[in-house]
């Protein structure tokens, strides 16, 4: 266990913004808080040593992502459908879900999914903080939480959607023996109706495997990820 002044943050986008599960390894405290905008976390309190967010970081030009292909395989049916293809680069700039689409049938002959144009804004927000500052990767990694619950079950993906009350018990069964006074804490502080129980569910997904990417025992995919065209490495880290 680290010694001294060090903070993990596992974040999850949600309806009022990003949803951040952070511990103080000084301390022991995990609280949970609603960010705006993703760049506050660089204005928290105390600076994490590593953050692993829900979100695609790094885009292909042309064609999937070798980490999303991956991951799917991994978690096999029926939870690989969760894991869907990230944008390529060029439909961050669409206005409407035809245009991306439209800019997805010119460069690959395939459409955006609706799931991914649901998040694109936050795609697109999250690509342009971290090619602000090339830094910014050494410790901001991207994760999806279907995979970090895979490997916390050990290696054995989710059966139920975590929309239902099954999957949302599935989930909980993970969550509250490591983490249930502060999981039902933070459920009694946060705002309600900015946020949804599967967003802190995945929030505490990726908390889980910032602590094991600040311990080093976390896996990455693929083994040797590549970068983009605007040097952002394509992985996934759980």
């Amino acid at each position: 266990m680290p010694n001294g002044n060090k903070v993990v943050a596992g974040i999850d986008g949600c309806r009022a913004g990003w949803l951040c599960v952070t511990k103080d390894f000084s301390t022991g405290d995990i609280v949970a808080r609603i960010l705006r905008r993703i760049d506050d976390v660089l204005h928290l309190n105390q600076k994490p040593a590593v953050v692993a967010v829900d979100i695609p970081i790094g885009l292909t030009d042309a064609g999937p992502r070798c980490c999303d292909l991956e991951a799917r395989a991994k978690l096999g049916r029926p939870r690989a459908s969760s894991v869907f293809p990230a944008p390529i680069r060029s439909m961050l700039d669409a206005t409407t879900y035809q245009q991306a689409c439209q800019i997805g049938l010119c460069v690959d002959g395939k459409k955006l999914s609706r799931q991914a144009w649901a998040i694109l804004s936050k795609i697109h927000e999250v690509d342009i903080f971290m090619r602000s500052n090339t830094t910014l990767q050494t410790w901001i990694y991207e994760v999806h939480p279907e995979v970090c619950f895979c490997v916390w079950n050990n290696n054995r993906a989710m059966q139920n959607s975590k929309k239902s009350s099954a999957g949302r018990t599935e989930r909980e069964n993970l969550v509250k023996p490591c983490y249930g006074q502060a999981y039902q804490a933070v459920q009694n502080s946060l705002p309600r109706g900015q946020y949804a129980n599967d967003d802190l569910l995945d929030a505490f997904a990726a908390f889980w495997s910032a602590e094991r990417i600040l311990t080093n025992q976390n896996i990455v995919l693929p083994a040797n990820p590549p970068t983009d065209s605007c040097g952002l490495r394509m992985e996934m880290v759980a």
